[in-house]
Parts: structure tokens; sequence; C-alpha cells
């Protein structure tokens, strides 16, 4: 039976593939980019959580963690959408 870590690298395969997916399936620039940017922040907190052993750590650095990688990806998003609108 596989353990957390096998399920966590086996979504984190099939992640990846769907971000090679994405620029060939969703003809929109923001949403695209939008939709590669969720699946990075998936990544993100799938890895923080089960490779960095988050999952077991106080509740506070879970949320400071999410809420880090969170604020990269709307940060990321925002500039895409600002270097769309020029």
């Amino acid at each position: 039976m596989p353990d957390r870590l096998d399920i966590t690298w086996l979504a984190l395969i099939g992640l990846a593939l769907a971000t090679i997916m994405v620029p060939l399936l969703v003809p929109l620039p923001l949403l695209g980019d939008a939709l590669l940017l969720a699946l990075a922040a998936v990544k993100g907190r799938r890895i923080a959580l089960d490779f960095l052993d988050l999952r077991a750590a106080p509740a506070l650095w879970r949320g400071l963690v999410s809420a880090w990688i969170l604020m990269v990806v709307l940060f990321a998003w925002l500039t895409s959408a600002v270097v769309a609108l020029i």
C-alpha cells in the first residue's frame, strides 16, 4: 500500500503533466496563466505539507506557508495581467 509521500509524488507528476497541457488546451492567456498558477499553488502546498513535513506542524506554520504560497501566486498572476493589459 502506498504511503502519503508516494501518493503526493504521483499527484505531483499528474499536476506537472496538467501544467504541460494547459498552454495547448486554453486559448485565453489570462485564463491559462491563472490555471497554471493555480496548479503551481497546489503543487507548492503539497510539497510543503508532505515533503517539508508541515502536515504535522502547528496550524500557525501551515497557515503562514500557505499564505506565502498564495501571495506569490497572486503577485505572479497580477504581473501577468498587467503585462497583458499593456
